[in-house]
């Protein structure tokens, strides 16, 4: 039957064939998704590992990052998210409902608490805060339904005592969420770690940060072992109608092959600057959890076998300084740019109160203003000569 013009331009007469082998997988862009037949649409079930019905279940494109970041993670499936928070968001609107009780580690991730303290107020759901350093601290109810981890705290880089908050969660019967952002499925497994190979339930990992590596991609994940938590993850993925850009995975998917690459050049040279800076009068603290002196650094030490730290440090300035000298500071940075997030190629500052940010107190913690370095993939003597450039412009008058 001979078509109209305008019909041929829908249905081409001709396709090339779709099996070649590339270094890149295809990607597929899909909101609808065509059925072969009334079979392959009637006799599929969501459950099946990969149901290809609607776009925002997934295509090939989707399953096969969400299986590469589960394996990365130690995990077995993986649902994606539109960032980090989202991912975050997915978990807590997942397991929580009025009347139950969270608890959150007092360094965690700002966003997730603003979003968990949302839900205090509109649902009635309890957020309980704990010390991730003293696990007797964490003094959960029988109403306590998921315990937040963060490996290392957000900001003040401390790593937590993960095998004990593990052993009490698991003891009361609390599913253990973590936030594994920093640590990226590279500096531990979180699914087999410690002398007792114990394991989180969740794992949540902003893609944004080391898997995009480019700092031009929001993405998150949520990893689990456990299928029945996964099902339900799915659920509520699916009723939220969460779905990612085929187009943003394919560039994160691209990024992959390098990521413990750039995760440990990135690593090295914090380590690098962390020990420079620790030399600076300027700073009464340096906060790094592969520092002795850093709190947790025994926790970390103990998981972190390979000495892998992220690109991460912050530092607190002597109380002398006073909040405008750290502004100050931070403008006379020119290689360091003012910015949230990590784990692309330029390096970012940032300037906090953690008087702000804190719900209890740290004695650990130093008084004074913390800024926080993310290491890019600059040298890292340049970055060095940055800041010591900006100390030096910090003290001099502001007129000159």
């Amino acid at each position: 039957m001979k078509k109209n013009a305008q019909t041929t331009l829908i249905h081409a007469p001709r396709k090339a064939p779709q099996s070649i082998s590339t270094v890149q997988p295809p990607l597929f862009r899909a909101s609808t998704i065509i059925f072969e037949n009334t079979d392959a649409l009637f006799n599929r079930h969501w459950t099946d590992a990969y149901d290809y019905s609607y776009g925002t279940h997934g295509t090939p494109t989707t399953f096969t990052l969400g299986d590469n970041i589960a394996q990365i993670e130690g995990g077995e499936y993986c649902l994606l998210a539109p960032s980090g928070l989202s991912a975050i968001n997915l978990v807590n609107s997942c397991f929580l409902s009025q009347g139950d009780e969270v608890w959150v580690a007092d360094n965690i991730y700002g966003p997730n608490m603003e979003h968990l303290r949302n839900l205090e107020t509109r649902y009635g759901i309890a957020v309980k805060v704990y010390n991730p350093l003293e696990v007797e601290t964490f003094t959960p109810s029988k109403k306590a339904k998921l315990l937040w981890l963060e490996a290392a705290g957000s900001v003040t880089l401390e790593f937590p005592d993960l095998v004990g908050l593990i052993k009490k969660a698991q003891a009361h019967h609390i599913l253990t969420a973590l936030d594994n952002t920093w640590g990226a499925g590279l500096a531990f497994n979180a699914f087999d770690f410690g002398e007792e190979h114990l394991s989180v339930d969740i794992t949540v990992h902003a893609l944004t940060k080391y898997p995009s590596g480019g700092g031009d991609i929001l993405m998150g994940s949520v990893v689990t072992r456990d299928k029945t938590l996964h099902h339900k993850l799915f659920r509520t993925h699916a009723i939220q109608g969460i779905s990612v850009s085929g187009d943003d995975v394919a560039q994160v998917q691209r990024s992959l092959a390098s990521m413990q690459l750039r995760y440990q050049h990135q690593s090295e040279s914090a380590l690098t600057l962390m020990k420079w800076l620790k030399q600076q009068t300027e700073f009464v603290q340096v906060l790094h959890p592969a520092d002795p002196d850093c709190a947790g650094h025994q926790y970390w030490n103990e998981i972190c076998s390979e000495g892998h730290s992220a690109g991460l440090v912050s530092v607190i300035f002597d109380a002398k300084f006073s909040f405008e000298d750290i502004r100050h500071f931070c403008d006379a940075l020119t290689l360091f740019k003012l910015g949230f997030s990590w784990g692309g190629p330029v390096s970012l500052v940032m300037l906090y109160n953690l008087k702000d940010m804190r719900v209890l107190e740290h004695s650990h913690l130093k008084d004074g203003f913390l800024v926080r370095f993310c290491i890019g993939l600059e040298h890292p003597q340049d970055l060095i000569q940055d800041i010591h450039y900006a100390l030096e412009h910090m003290k001099k008058p502001k007129n000159e």
